[in-house]
């Protein structure tokens, strides 16, 4: 049977408050690298609302300023994830290996996407 919905606003308050304090138990280094991922996926939804309102001509240039922000941003979420301390499966690979990793990563990314600009 369904649930009654007189309680829906209590719900999601318990749920934003439980996510709230879950969140600042968070190590610092894991929110600073949640912010440059959230930064990168703003600069693609600015790059597309920018495209939208003016138009694509140079489509190389769009389409290559979108997927470095997305790659960035996915290489990011897997860097947290290889850093991230409760992750048992990374618990022998060390930060600084995680690290040289992401930035090789994504000095290989961004040739492709000078490449791709032409």
């Amino acid at each position: 049977m369904a649930r009654s919905t007189g309680n829906n606003k209590e719900d999601a308050y318990a749920l934003f408050h439980s996510l709230k304090s879950a969140y600042t138990a968070t190590p610092t280094n894991l929110k600073i690298i949640d912010l440059y991922v959230g930064f990168a996926v703003f600069t693609a939804i600015i790059q597309v609302a920018y495209m939208a309102m003016v138009g694509s001509f140079p489509f190389n240039s769009f389409l290559s300023g979108i997927l470095s922000c997305i790659g960035t941003a996915v290489l990011a979420v897997c860097l947290r994830i290889q850093v991230n301390k409760e992750n048992k499966e990374f618990k022998d690979l060390p930060p600084e290996r995680a690290f040289a990793d992401f930035v090789l990563c994504n000095l290989v990314l961004h040739l492709v996407i000078m490449n791709f600009i032409g």
